[in-house]
């Protein structure tokens, strides 16, 4: 909202600097965005009067003039315009002047003849000819002298640059500020100012509105009030001035007197209104209702608009004749030939509003202010004003008589004024008597310990509402900061949070970095990875209004996502990338349910790495977070993994995820090298931890620690035969790890050799060799009974 001080002068006298202005109405919650000074960019620019013009001698388009400038001696400029008469009150930028756009302006010589300055055109002032009726748009701006100025005087009042202009953020539950009376009555609140708004006083005479007009609501839980007047004899003529200067420091172009002033009372009151040619009213009836099926109407823009059942239209007795709230209809628009005008101020659903706009694609001045609820008591005013206008203006002849029809009446809504709650949750202690006095300076009339909320502040609903507008007129920067009082819930993270997040510390501890990619994917995505036909992981869900086809489902897996980062990556021309994610992957339910959604923790790696670094990275991982029986199992038909280097991850028998090295087929479509990854289910990783580490004292035994070499076919896994070691070791084995694993000369072919340590421990004595030895023979016989390993 554009607000004009000069405007707002008309309802309170506000003394204060554009800063000064901008901060104390930011304060008290207002929130002012800018403020524009046009005069500052204008210096040096007055009024002259043309004495005397003639024919450049060395020119056949120029033109040499005397001006006076209410100096002793005229001023002689060449100009290039051919619209300037002997007579002719213009602009004149004499020596050293400044113009919109930190233009400069000195004297100098045009074709070897003197000019001391510049005739100025509309825009070299920084103003649109389409403001100026009859303003040549190639020309000189001529001044009409019965404006009553003189040579010499500034031309910063007499163009309206003499304004200041703040610009407001006005948020959608204060439709009252979209109005100079609004902000006129924030502003005197601010100032501590007065602030009266004159009652609108109309002559009438004209005739009688009954018998000419009729109104009928059939629909009036979407138009609760509707007010209207008329006018006869219309005269279509340009504004005055100064409506025209108003209009367009409120951000709206001038256009006729008619147009002009139901623009103004929109912006003065807030309160949209339209004019409708009377002539065009079938029977003389207005009906507001819901369209019909298949119903048109051409709005004011020239486009026809199908309308929907749904969409509330102003009617005559036969025919749309505009839609309400958003634009009037071109078959009732006000012409030349307008004799009786019929001026509408209505009172519109805000949400009926809002969608019919949306449906028609076309969002007006009017439409964004009724959208928001506007004052059902602002209806009479605004269309009062209207019609004073009018006559202010010489535009017509108002009749007498208001046609004003409500669904019901207007109740004020009434709060309770409760002092102590209101300081206990701002935590003040402002008395009862300054509360009410802000109250009344911002409309609310206090009796007793009742509020009377008024119409105009449809937003304040609760005792809370009332604290904050005690608030910001009191000061929020007077209110001390005080603790909360009584309990409060303790903040922290949640323990699946936490886990989250140390996995995320060890990951970045080994060289990894976190990335966030899109929880929606394309289905070529799943050819990319070499997912085959009919995975159950193809079944996605689909979005209903995708950005596009490569974003038309939600992920089922969190690869697509990894490789494409690691592409990027790699087209970077980065040589080795660490990347990891907890990636939400959403699998669809049965008969409409939500999907499942999964966090996946996936790791992805190129460069410098094999299979054995990611699988010792995991089984790191799974360590740390006191994961414990996690192994490894070999996996040879993994979608998206090489055959023969990946690994399934168990923990106590159940599957969490899977690691190896990207298929090559799906490392070439991403463009990436010998790629690794890991795929673990979060979810199910947090279940199975273990509990809170307890505290072990130090043993007080020494250990006995044998190395053990066995010969086993190259298909056993080095998981399978720690697995037996353990159990054949029995309670005294309390560590076991594999340090080499060999082939060849003299192992035989087709078999390989397995080394482990293996460290053994009593807790009631030291052991003997004899027990340690003990233990061996019973590891040996174990192995080679079930895996056919003996002893190399």
């Amino acid at each position: 909202m554009n607000l004009s001080r000069e405007w707002l002068s008309d309802f309170t006298d506000i003394r204060a600097s554009s800063e000064e202005y901008a901060e104390a109405m930011t304060l008290s919650g207002s929130k002012v965005e800018l403020t524009r000074e046009p005069s500052a960019e204008i210096k040096n620019v007055v009024v002259g009067r043309v004495a005397s013009i003639w024919r450049h001698p060395d020119s056949d388009h120029m033109w040499v003039c005397q001006l006076n400038v209410g100096r002793d001696a005229p001023v002689q400029i060449v100009t290039g315009a051919q619209n300037v008469s002997e007579g002719d009150y213009v602009p004149v930028a004499l020596h050293k002047s400044l113009l919109p756009g930190g233009r400069k302006i000195e004297k100098g010589k045009l074709r070897g003849v003197r000019s001391e300055g510049m005739l100025c055109s509309p825009g070299e002032l920084g103003l649109d000819t389409r403001e100026f009726p009859g303003a040549d748009e190639d020309g000189i701006l001529i001044l009409p002298e019965a404006d009553g100025i003189k040579p010499g005087d500034d031309i910063r009042p007499v163009i309206g640059a003499d304004d200041s202009i703040v610009e407001f953020e006005i948020t959608n539950n204060r439709p009252d500020c979209l109005s100079v009376i609004g902000l006129a009555r924030e502003s005197a609140a601010t100032f501590g100012a007065e602030f009266s708004v004159p009652e609108p006083r109309t002559r009438g005479g004209g005739g009688d509105i009954n018998g000419l007009l009729s109104v009928e609501i059939q629909d009036p839980d979407l138009c609760p009030r509707y007010t209207g007047r008329m006018v006869k004899n219309i005269k279509i003529e340009p504004s005055p001035e100064w409506m025209r200067r108003r209009l367009r420091a409120g951000g709206m172009r001038p256009i006729n007197n008619i147009v002009d002033i139901t623009n103004y009372v929109m912006l003065e009151y807030g309160q949209p209104m339209h004019a409708f040619d009377y002539a065009c009213l079938e029977g003389g009836r207005i009906v507001v209702r819901r369209a019909r099926e298949g119903e048109t109407v051409n709005t004011l823009d020239g486009t026809p608009r199908a309308l929907a059942p749904d969409m509330l239209v102003i009617a005559d007795a036969e025919k749309p004749v505009g839609v309400a709230g958003v634009m009037g209809g071109e078959n009732s628009e006000i012409t030349e030939g307008t004799k009786y005008a019929v001026f509408e101020s209505a009172n519109f659903d805000g949400v009926s509003i809002r969608r019919t706009a949306s449906a028609l694609g076309m969002r007006t001045d009017a439409s964004g202010r009724y959208e928001k609820g506007l004052d059902i008591q602002n209806t009479l005013p605004a269309v009062q004003r209207a019609c004073e206008l009018v006559e202010l203006l010489g535009a017509g002849e108002v009749l007498d008589g208001i046609i004003d029809i409500r669904a019901e009446e207007y109740v004020p809504r009434s709060l309770a004024l409760e002092p102590e709650k209101i300081n206990a949750l701002l935590g003040t202690d402002i008395p009862r008597g300054d509360m009410v006095s802000i109250l009344h300076k911002i409309g609310f009339r206090v009796e007793g310990d009742a509020v009377a909320v008024p119409s105009w502040r449809g937003d304040v609903e609760s005792r809370a509402d009332l604290a904050e507008e005690v608030a910001r007129f009191y000061g929020y920067d007077k209110i001390e900061p005080t603790l909360f009082k009584g309990k409060t819930a303790p903040g922290g993270l949640t323990p699946r949070q936490s886990v989250l997040l140390k996995a995320g510390a060890l990951l970045r501890g080994m060289g990894y970095y976190e990335i966030y990619t899109y929880s929606f994917i394309g289905r070529a995505d799943y050819d990319r990875i070499c997912l085959p036909p009919g995975a159950p992981e193809r079944r996605s869900v689909t979005i209903l209004n995708p950005l596009g086809e490569d974003r038309a489902v939600m992920r089922t897996t969190s690869l697509p996502g990894m490789l494409g980062e690691l592409r990027r990556n790699k087209m970077a021309r980065r040589e080795r990338a660490r990347l990891y994610e907890a990636a939400r992957v959403y699998i669809p339910a049965e008969d409409g349910e939500l999907p499942d959604e999964r966090v996946k923790l996936t790791l992805g790696a190129y460069g410098d790495t094999d299979f054995y670094a990611i699988k010792g990275e995991v089984e790191a991982l799974l360590r740390e977070l006191r994961v414990e029986g996690a192994e490894l199992r070999a996996r040879e038909d993994a979608a998206a993994f090489h055959p023969g280097r990946c690994a399934d991850i168990f923990v106590n028998g159940a599957k969490i995820g899977t690691a190896g090295q990207i298929h090559p087929s799906a490392a070439e479509n991403y463009g990436l090298p010998e790629t690794y990854a890991a795929v673990i289910d979060f979810d199910s990783l947090f279940e199975l931890r273990a509990g809170e580490p307890e505290y072990v004292p130090l043993p007080r035994f020494p250990a006995v620690e044998r190395d053990l070499a066995v010969v086993c076919g190259v298909s056993v896994a080095a998981a399978e035969l720690t697995d037996a070691i353990k159990r054949g070791g029995g309670a005294l084995l309390r560590e076991v790890s594999l340090f080499d694993i060999y082939t060849g000369a003299p192992i035989p072919e087709g078999k390989k050799s397995a080394a482990f340590s293996l460290r053994f421990r009593s807790d009631e004595a030291t052991l003997t060799d004899e027990d340690a030895d003990g233990a061996v023979r019973n590891i040996l016989a174990l192995l080679e009974q079930e895996l056919g390993a003996v002893l190399r």
